[in-house]
């Protein structure tokens, strides 16, 4: 781009991109054929070639201030660069990540996950959309400036992701690292095709143990069974008490309010969730009520003998655990008291239950109306040609609430370039190359909006 073209117009940063996909897909395809897998039972060695290659496209990019993070523990190394923009400037700090979930249930997947595909608009292969993509589409939007855009950059780019890792919980241990005006969170996207998204809150989630022993060691059935009190029968009773008749969750204390942003229509949530033909879906409400600004319970798992080869017997003992998804804004260790309230309290056949509290994580809820926030909506809304929504997610990106503690101060803004229809973390994922397009174009359009607004604010 010309040097002295400090404020391209929306036309001029959209034909820059347009010019930068071909380079930009071909650095996905590459990036993709590398499986980071960061879980046991997995090499080390793919995660540090996804590490290595990111810092080469990086230093291709025009960044300099590149360092790793490591963290005591087993995790992979965290890219943490710096682009420094004019004196004066804001900083933006974006987030993503370059591990990836395994490529189970091969046989479901129309080409090899890990031989990226490109077919019908889209790039096929485990972590397109979650989130390599992403990691390709913060480094679009700083070619778009020659690696000079109008903010300083901040980019923190991880490589242990999808299954925990110590850099959950560090950024409140060194605040400064972290230390930005706004930040982009860079592992969503929206919530289908064509519909620019910005995610707005997270739910937060808690784990409880619930179980009870009644015998001595399981009876048989035909000469204790219908006297003897049975472990398994009363737990069931008990977690049937969690739903009303609807499906709706029946514990007192939970938080839950109607979703009044973009959402999934019935008929496409059918589709995501696979529902089969003809059957109710659970609860009352919206589907963005029900699944993001409401709770949700889950059993997890449960201690029972399968089906095939199963005795005779009444069972002496049983346990499950409960997950339980909480709105954005309610403590998630509030929540999961009030769920373990409603177990204690309860006595099946007259039996008492032993509840124990699990691992909790907070939800998050984004600050609205602030100039990170604007410039961020009006950013997609020009890029996507559509206004831009405000959506939420079911799942927690534990990393979010600990930026939140290190950087109260910062916006957090989530948005990206996958989408609701990418099937992330199942069989054939994949990633839209015009919505990877258009959130490149999105985000150098907010480095340049959010620059000019928080100009005009000094």
């Amino acid at each position: 781009m010309p040097e002295e073209s400090a404020s391209p117009s929306y036309s001029t940063i959209k034909e820059t991109v347009a010019a930068l996909m071909p380079e930009l897909e071909s650095e996905l395809v590459e990036l993709v054929r590398i499986p980071s897998i960061a879980t046991e039972g997995f090499p080390s060695k793919p995660l540090f070639e996804a590490h290595d290659l990111i810092v080469s496209l990086l230093e291709k990019s025009g960044v300099t201030k590149i360092e790793k993070l490591e963290i005591t523990g087993k995790t992979a190394p965290v890219i943490i660069a710096t682009v420094p923009g004019p004196a004066g400037s804001p900083t933006v700090l974006m987030y993503s990540h370059y591990d990836v979930v395994p490529a189970d249930d091969i046989e479901l997947w129309d080409s090899p996950p890990f031989e990226p595909t490109r077919r019908d608009g889209a790039i096929y292969g485990r972590g397109t959309a979650d989130s390599k993509a992403n990691v390709i589409g913060m480094i679009g939007a700083l070619r778009v400036f020659d690696g000079k855009p109008p903010v300083t950059v901040k980019l923190v780019i991880e490589g242990q992701e999808e299954f925990g890792s110590p850099f959950d919980n560090y950024p409140p241990e060194a605040p400064e690292l972290f230390a930005a005006d706004a930040m982009v969170i860079a592992d969503v996207g929206s919530v289908r095709p064509g519909s620019p998204t910005l995610t707005v809150a997270l739910r937060g989630s808690a784990q409880v143990i619930v179980e009870l022993a009644t015998l001595g060691a399981d009876k048989h059935n035909g000469l204790y069974g219908g006297a003897a009190p049975d472990a398994r029968l009363a737990l069931i009773r008990a977690l049937a008490s969690l739903h009303d008749d609807n499906g709706d969750v029946a514990v007192d204390g939970l938080l839950r309010e109607p979703w009044t942003g973009s959402s999934y229509t019935e008929d496409e949530f059918r589709t995501l969730a696979e529902i089969r033909d003809g059957l109710p879906l659970l609860g009352t409400g919206g589907i963005g009520e029900r699944i993001w600004s409401g709770p949700a319970i889950t059993v997890t798992g449960i201690d029972a003998p399968p089906v095939d080869g199963a005795v005779n017997a009444v069972a002496s003992t049983a346990r499950a655990v409960i997950n339980l998804r909480v709105h954005p804004r309610q403590p998630a260790t509030e929540a999961q008291a009030a769920l373990v309230r409603h177990l204690e309290a309860l006595r099946p056949f007259g039996l008492a239950l032993t509840v124990t509290a699990g691992e909790t994580g907070d939800g998050f809820a984004a600050t609205e109306g602030g100039p990170a926030f604007d410039a961020a909506l009006s950013a997609l809304s020009q890029s996507w040609g559509e206004p831009a929504g405000l959506m939420a997610g079911g799942g927690s990106i534990p990393l979010v609430m600990a930026l939140d503690t290190a950087v109260p101060t910062a916006e957090k803004l989530l948005f990206g370039a996958t989408d609701g229809y990418a099937n992330i973390h199942g069989p054939n994922e994949r990633v839209l190359l015009d919505e990877l397009e258009k959130a490149v174009v999105a985000k150098a359009l907010f480095f340049q909006e959010y620059a000019h607004t928080f100009e005009g604010k000094k």
